[in-house]
């Protein structure tokens, strides 16, 4: 079964330096030998044939285990071997029927009604603060970062992405603003900072929600900014703006038309709306099944192209579009580096397991983001054609005075007064 399963690989990896080592000590080696070798080690005879007919569940499960060590390498240069061309190939036919199986029951697996949405958003963001203290930054910003400049810190990218996102809406004094899974406070908390409005921030994450409350009274915020449990779904309330951020990977294809109606139904007349999320380059597809288990249970990145004709069958303009390449490569990097700089601390919060699960999560979405079609979009939206200026000029002008009031503490000597693409 060792030979099925290194058969299965030699399809897999054509470019690198990889050896798989068997649990008797057999040993088969694949790509061409450049770049930086992995010594990969099978520690148990047993899971050879679940790898050869699922990889996508049981690799990430072997290595979860314990099942699978390195003796060079680690989990994410093995990765990256492995999925460097999966845009270019096709998988073995037992993988694409039940890819195919997955995508015509995504709908059922993302289906996400209030209770069992605040159950799933509980399995992820539930877990421990101490878990995110040891690999976000300090603002607890758990989405892509917006990288000015290609040495910029965490800190740095993650308020870039805050100001990115703050010019977009055009803010005003005297605005209510809407934000839609309000996280940690931390984005609601900035706005609220720069400009003179009513923020409305809305989580299912109970922690998260205590976490919000404290903030925005120690910052002295508690007037401008209230925070709530509360589904999205049962605001009935209207805002000047509304912005959601790392939200709607959660909602479900199945849930689309019903986002963006509620969308229309709380935006003002004159209102702008701003959505950024996680998208796929490659059209519709499904969740990878270790991570629908795992990590984001009722979770799904889609293609712009399923979310636009949901913008567009509720009346909504698509003011202007954004796609942001390898900015959450980079987010996820350091992340990735912060947890396993932090392993023991992991470990005394949880245990091994565990910290070989975020690992795997961690390491696995950098390599789709780098490797398998994986990037942001912000989707920017209002009711009417003319709310917004006719130019893109006016998001430049409001980031420069954004970085302004964001001080030189931030990014030092350099600035840019308008957006680069730092990847």
């Amino acid at each position: 079964m060792f030979e099925a399963f290194c058969l299965l690989v030699s399809n897999l990896v054509r470019v690198g330096d990889l050896t798989i080592e068997a649990a008797d000590g057999r040993m088969r080696s694949f790509g061409d030998g450049t770049g930086r070798p992995v010594h990969m080690k099978i520690t148990s005879p047993h899971i050879y044939l679940k790898l050869l007919i699922n990889p996508e569940l049981y690799l990430g499960e072997a290595y979860m285990d314990g099942l699978i060590a390195f003796d060079q390498g680690n989990i994410y240069e093995f990765l990256r071997i492995v999925q460097r061309d999966s845009l270019t190939r096709k998988p073995p036919s037992w993988i694409a029927i039940q890819q195919l199986w997955r995508f015509m029951t995504r709908s059922l697996h993302q289906f996400n009604p209030a209770g069992r949405a605040r159950r799933n958003v509980a399995h992820h963001y539930d877990l421990s603060g101490e878990l995110y203290d040891l690999f976000l930054d300090a603002d607890r910003q758990y989405s892509c970062a917006y990288f000015e400049t290609r040495d910029a810190t965490l800190e740095q990218a993650q308020l870039a992405k805050k100001r990115h996102i703050a010019a977009k809406l055009a803010l005003a004094p005297g605005q209510t603003v809407l934000d839609i899974g309000s996280g940690w406070g931390g984005l609601g908390l900035y706005l609220a900072s720069v400009e003179d409005i009513r923020l409305v921030g809305v989580t299912l994450s109970e922690q998260q929600l205590e976490h919000s409350r404290i903030r925005a009274e120690k910052l002295g915020l508690k007037n401008k900014v209230e925070f709530r449990l509360q589904d999205y779904r049962d605001i009935d309330e209207k805002f000047d703006r509304i912005v959601s951020v790392g939200m709607f990977e959660h909602v479900g294809v199945g849930h689309y038309n019903g986002f963006f109606s509620k969308i229309h139904e709380l935006l003002s007349d004159d209102g702008v709306a701003v959505v950024h999320s996680i998208g796929r380059s490659d059209g519709p597809g499904f969740t990878n099944p270790w991570i629908a288990r795992y990590i984001f249970p009722g979770g799904y990145v889609p293609a712009i192209s399923e979310v636009v004709p949901a913008i567009e069958r509720n009346r909504l303009w698509i003011t202007d579009v954004e796609v942001l390449r390898n900015h959450y490569a980079e987010t996820l990097r350091l992340w990735r580096k912060n947890f396993i700089r932090n392993w023991h601390r992991a470990r005394q919060v949880y245990d091994e397991r565990f910290c070989r699960m975020w690992e795997f999560y961690l390491a696995g979405s950098e390599v789709a983001f780098r490797h398998e079609g994986m990037m942001n979009f912000q989707v920017q939206m209002s009711k009417q054609q003319l709310t917004l200026p006719m130019v893109r000029d006016y998001m430049y002008e409001n980031e420069a005075h954004l970085r302004h009031l964001d001080g030189p503490q931030h990014l030092g000597a350099k600035r840019h007064s308008k957006r680069r693409e730092g990847s």
